[in-house]
């Protein structure tokens, strides 16, 4: 486990950057995630965000597919929001543990 400085937040991290406690998440850590993954957030992007939280906090397996059928977006939209890794990135912005089904 490592540490680093998120939205001058101290948090403790895994080896790939997410977040190891969601429940220190918020809007303005999401934010500078997302900055250096090159993607710039709107309301849309925390509609999905807010989804993959609420879905891992009820202790759901999320994959691309189950998000596609959220009825939030489809599956060609959450790859326009997160390209080059739309479920791994998504994750990591929204402060949950990386999904099992990416690499």
């Amino acid at each position: 486990m490592a540490q680093k400085t998120i939205a001058g937040v101290q948090l403790n991290v895994s080896e790939e950057g997410y977040l190891e406690d969601m429940d220190q998440w918020n809007e303005n850590i999401a934010r500078e995630i997302a900055d250096e993954l090159g993607i710039e957030l709107t309301g849309k992007h925390f509609e999905v965000l807010n989804y993959l939280r609420d879905k891992t906090k009820e202790g759901e397996a999320l994959t691309i597919r189950k998000v596609g059928k959220s009825g939030i977006v489809d599956i060609k939209e959450l790859y326009k929001l997160f390209p080059k890794g739309p479920l791994k990135f998504s994750s990591k912005i929204a402060g949950i543990p990386k999904p099992t089904s990416c690499v």
